[in-house]
């Protein structure tokens, strides 16, 4: 029998309206102050605008270089995510199947490394990359990333690899496949549920990430687009009008990938909970 609509359900859906438009708030800020001039900025923040200035979105474009910031970026996300996944999943099966306690302290060790603060370990890091070389370099960006990301990407596959059944790999075996071969050709295409979660959640890391590029990425051409919309913050001088243009250039990507993709989230996460 169905459940009654009552005033306790009435209620609690306006409570969720009203949490939802606050989250809504810090987007209308930046959409509707993308659309003035600075002078209006600063003196009325929070109406909307009188005369809708889409030659900030020009401005911005041609000043930021959005083009090749953007290409950085997509390069840099997109290597990331290819590196993590491939490195992450075979590791976390590794993990799952060798039966030893080694592989338990190994996993607690990526586990643990998640809570690690960036700034903690920020100026050694930069010290070691810089006498390898991996300064100024977007492979070198790539292997940090690599880094910093296998201890949640591990964490995730982890989980999903368990309720994976051996019995597939064991038949696989008997019919003459390779260990290499048994990973590649019948467990990682039952991982696709969690590999586009993984992709997702460390699209949206890398892509809006702005520290560790700009310690790493010195040269102005490699610069991502985080990276870039900062240069509109000088000294003396902030382009507001300019910069909340370029801030929602910067999102627009990331939105309508995100939203491509969100069902996957909760049903890659849960998959590998319920297994």
């Amino acid at each position: 029998m169905d459940k009654k609509y009552t005033g306790k359900t009435f209620t609690v859906e306006i409570l969720a309206i009203l949490l939802g438009l606050v989250f809504l708030v810090p987007f209308y800020y930046v959409f509707s102050n993308s659309l003035k001039t600075f002078a209006e900025i600063l003196t009325n923040t929070s109406a909307l605008p009188s005369v809708l200035q889409f030659e900030n979105y020009i401005n911005a474009f041609k000043q930021l270089n959005y083009l090749k910031a953007f290409t950085n970026s997509l390069i840099i996300t997109v290597a990331s995510n290819v590196v993590l996944v491939v490195f992450c999943s075979m590791a976390a099966y590794m993990l799952v199947r060798t039966k030893k306690k080694i592989s338990n302290v190994i996993f607690m060790i990526f586990v643990a490394a998640m809570v690690i603060p960036f700034q903690s370990i920020m100026i050694p890091l930069i010290k070691t990359t810089s006498s390898l070389g991996l300064l100024n370099s977007v492979w070198g960006l790539v292997i940090m990333y690599l880094g910093f990301g296998s201890g949640m990407t591990i964490f995730l596959y982890h989980g999903f690899i368990k309720g994976i059944p051996v019995e597939l790999e064991e038949a696989a075996i008997i019919d003459g496949c390779t260990p290499f071969g048994v990973f590649w050709k019948i467990v990682f295409p039952l991982l696709k549920p969690i590999t586009v979660t993984v992709v997702i959640l460390n699209s949206l890391w890398i892509w809006n990430d702005f520290l560790l590029p700009q310690l790493v990425l010195q040269d102005a051409s490699l610069r991502t687009i985080p990276m870039a919309t900062f240069f509109f913050f000088g000294q003396y001088t902030k382009q507001w009008d300019l910069a909340l243009a370029g801030l929602v250039l910067s999102i627009i990507p990331l939105l309508i990938f995100f939203f491509s993709m969100q069902k996957h989230i909760i049903k890659g996460i849960t998959s590998g909970s319920i297994k």
